[in-house]
C-alpha cells in the first residue's frame, strides 16, 4: 500500500495536492446525471454518506448463492453450494454465455467480488481458464467490456489499485478474493456474461467454480445515467488517479473551519461517563483520533466504551476497538474510515453531522484505570432535510454455541442478527470482531439482508469472508480502502480475527426498515465469540434493536481457546 501511495502521489505536485484533495471529495450536484465521473466524486466524499441520497437508489445484489435457498421454513435455507450458480445460459452467436448479472436501469455496477478455480481432475484441481467477461450496456449486441475475468477484476485491465485488486498478496492465487470497485453506470440495462472452454453448469459438482458476488444500484425511474464506455477510463484518467490516491492516503478532508479538542487524562473503573468533547450549534465531526493505555491493554480496548450523542440521542455506544476496526488487539492497518497505527493511535474518519448539539464520552468498564489521550475534529456543516445522524450498533454473543456440521450439510448453521432498524437511512460498514474456539473455519454462511419489509432477502451472499473481500478462509492480513482484515490468526485455527468492510456506493439505504443477518456456520462442534457492530446513517428518531450492552463489554475478553470452550479432563484413576 505505501508503495503504490509514494507512486500516485509522485504524479501529483506538492503544491498542487491540497487542492487535488479538495477537487475530489467535491459532491455532485442533484441535478447533474450519473456519470462515472459523478460516482468516482462520490466514492472519496464521505459527507456525501451522511446524507440521504438524492437521486434515490436501492442497493441489491446478485451472487452465485445456492439457489436451493428458497424460504426459512424450507430445507434448503442454508443450501451452500454456491458456485457456478448463474440466471440463466445462453446462445450467443455460437457461444455459450452464463448470465451473472441481469438488471433494468437507470443504474450502476458499484462493486464486483469474485474467486475462481479450475475443475477438479484425479483429485487435484486443474489451472482456471480465465474465461470472458462480458458486460453488455443499454441492449447493444456489442459488449462495452470484453476480456478475460481475472485480468479485468483485479489484474489492472479496465483499472488499476486501489480500484481493483486481489487480496491478499500473501494468499496464494487461487484462494483469493478479487474485487474491483470501478462503478459501471448505465440507463436502461446491464447484463453481465461468462464464457468459459470448460465444463461450466448451474451449481454441477463438476467443472470449473466461479464464486461472484455484484452489488449494483438502481436509480428511481427518470435519473438520467450517462452510460459507461471504455473510451472514458481515458478521458478520465488523472481523475481516477487521484481518487486512487486520496483513498490510498486516507485521512481527515482539508474543510474550512475545522477546529480541533484535545483531551488527556486518566478514566477511573466506574459508571460515569467522562466528556471528551462537547458543543452546540449545527456542525458535523469529522475526525476522532484515540490512544488508550492500560495495565491490560486488550481488556481496555473491549471495556473502554465510546458514546456519542447528537441532538441529545445517543447514536453509538460501541468498544473503543471494535470501533476502530482493530477489536481486542492493536493489529496496524489503514482503510478509508479507519486507521490504527503502529504507537497505538486509533482514527475514524466518518463524518457525523448534528444539527443543534454534540457529545463524545468514554465510559471504563474494566478493573483498572485507562489513560486517554484523544482528539476530535469538528467543522461546520449546515443541517437540512436530508441531513443524517451517524450510527454504530455493537453487540456480542458470547460463549455461543456453533453446533455440529460433520456432513458440511448446513444442520449446524442459523442466523445470527447484527441489527435491524427502524426509521430512514443507510448502513454503511461492518467490523466483526471473534475468538474462534477450535482449529477450523467459522465463517462458511452467508449474509442476508432484507431492505424495507422484503420477504426475500435481496442481498444473499455465498460466505462470510466473501462478503468482506477475500475467500477460501484464508487467514492472511490485507488492507484495503473498503475491505481489511488486520488479523485471521482464528481463521484456520483456534483464535481472534477481526475484519471489516465498509460500504460507499454500495451503501445501503432504506425507507422504512433493514434487517442484517449473518448465518454463523462453523464447520466444528465449538463455542466462540461472535461480536458484530454496525455503522449506519439515520434521520432523528430512528431505532434498532440494539441497546448498550455494559455487562457484555465488560467481560474479560478470550486469550485463549479454554477461555470460550471448556476444557474436559480425564478423571485420576487410583494406580498401584
Amino acid at each position: 500500500m505505501r508503495s503504490l501511495t509514494a507512486s500516485l502521489r509522485g504524479r501529483v505536485s506538492a503544491g498542487s495536492f491540497v487542492a487535488v484533495l479538495v477537487l475530489v471529495i467535491l459532491p455532485a450536484r442533484a441535478s447533474e446525471p450519473v456519470s462515472l465521473e459523478s460516482l468516482l466524486s462520490e466514492m472519496v466524499s464521505r459527507e456525501r454518506l451522511a446524507r440521504f441520497p438524492d437521486p434515490f437508489y436501492v442497493c441489491r445484489q446478485f451472487s452465485s448463492y445456492d439457489r436451493d435457498t428458497v424460504a426459512p421454513d424450507k430445507e434448503g435455507w442454508f443450501a451452500n453450494w454456491d458456485r457456478s450458480q448463474f440466471v440463466r445460459v445462453e446462445q450467443n452467436a455460437g457461444r455459450r454465455e452464463y448470465v451473472l448479472f441481469d438488471a433494468e436501469g437507470p443504474g450502476a455496477v458499484v462493486r464486483f467480488w469474485g474467486t475462481w478455480h479450475g475443475p477438479r481432475e484425479k483429485g487435484r484441481l486443474q489451472p482456471f481458464s480465465n474465461g470472458t467477461l462480458r458486460v453488455y450496456l443499454d441492449g447493444q449486441p456489442v459488449p462495452a467490456i470484453e476480456g478475460p475475468i481475472a485480468d479485468l477484476v483485479s489484474g489492472g485491465k479496465l483499472v488499476g489499485p486501489p480500484l481493483s485488486n486481489s487480496v491478499s498478496p500473501q494468499t496464494p492465487y487461487e484462494r483469493r478474493g478479487h474485487n474491483l470497485y470501478l462503478p459501471i453506470p448505465y440507463q436502461k440495462h446491464c447484463k453481465i456474461t461468462y464464457e468459459s472452454d470448460k465444463v461450466v453448469d448451474f451449481g454441477a459438482k463438476r467443472g470449473e467454480a466461479l464464486y461472484y458476488q455484484i452489488n449494483y444500484r438502481t436509480y428511481r425511474p427518470g435519473t438520467e445515467v450517462v452510460s459507461f464506455h471504455t473510451e472514458q477510463l481515458g478521458a478520465l484518467k488523472s481523475l481516477i488517479q487521484r481518487v486512487g490516491l486520496r483513498l490510498m492516503t486516507s485521512g481527515p478532508a482539508a474543510v474550512p473551519g475545522l477546529r480541533s479538542v484535545k483531551f488527556d487524562a486518566e478514566i477511573r473503573t466506574g459508571a460515569t461517563p467522562v466528556v471528551l468533547a462537547r458543543g452546540e450549534g449545527s456542525g458535523a465531526l469529522r475526525h476522532i483520533a484515540l490512544r488508550v493505555t492500560a495495565d491490560d491493554p486488550a481488556q481496555a480496548l473491549r471495556s473502554t466504551v465510546l458514546a456519542i450523542s447528537f441532538d441529545g440521542e445517543q447514536t453509538v455506544w460501541c468498544p473503543v476497538g471494535d470501533f476502530f476496526g482493530t477489536g481486542y488487539r492493536l493489529c496496524p492497518y489503514r482503510s478509508w474510515f479507519t486507521e490504527v497505527e503502529e504507537n497505538g493511535r486509533m482514527h475514524c474518519y466518518w463524518v457525523m453531522p448534528f444539527e443543534s448539539s454534540y457529545q463524545v464520552r468514554l465510559l471504563n468498564l474494566g478493573q483498572h484505570p485507562v489513560r486517554a489521550q484523544a482528539a476530535v475534529d469538528i467543522s461546520p456543516l449546515d443541517w437540512d432535510d436530508r441531513s443524517l445522524h451517524f450510527h454504530a450498533s455493537w453487540r456480542q454473543y458470547t460463549r455461543i454455541d456453533t453446533g455440529p456440521d460433520k456432513d458440511q450439510t448446513g444442520r449446524g448453521a442459523f442466523d445470527v442478527n447484527f441489527v435491524e432498524i427502524q426509521g430512514q437511512g443507510q448502513v454503511v460498514g461492518t467490523t466483526l470482531v471473534l475468538f474462534n474456539g477450535t482449529n477450523a473455519w467459522w465463517g462458511e454462511g452467508d449474509e442476508k439482508i432484507y431492505i424495507d419489509g422484503e420477504s426475500f432477502p435481496s442481498h444473499i451472499g455465498t460466505g462470510t469472508e466473501d462478503y468482506f473481500g477475500y475467500a477460501w478462509c484464508r487467514p492472511e492480513f490485507f488492507q484495503a480502502p473498503f475491505h481489511a482484515q488486520p488479523c485471521g490468526d482464528g481463521n484456520l485455527a483456534g483464535g481472534f480475527s477481526v475484519n471489516s468492510r465498509y460500504r460507499v456506493l454500495d451503501a445501503m439505504p432504506f425507507r422504512k426498515s433493514i434487517k442484517f443477518d449473518m448465518e454463523l456456520w462453523h464447520w466444528r462442534n465449538t463455542r466462540m465469540n461472535y461480536a458484530p457492530t454496525t455503522f449506519w446513517y439515520a434521520r432523528p428518531g430512528a431505532t434498532s434493536n440494539v441497546a448498550p450492552d455494559p455487562k457484555a463489554a465488560a467481560q474479560p475478553v478470550a486469550h485463549t481457546r479454554s477461555d470460550v470452550v471448556e476444557a474436559l479432563r480425564a478423571p485420576r484413576t487410583n494406580r498401584r
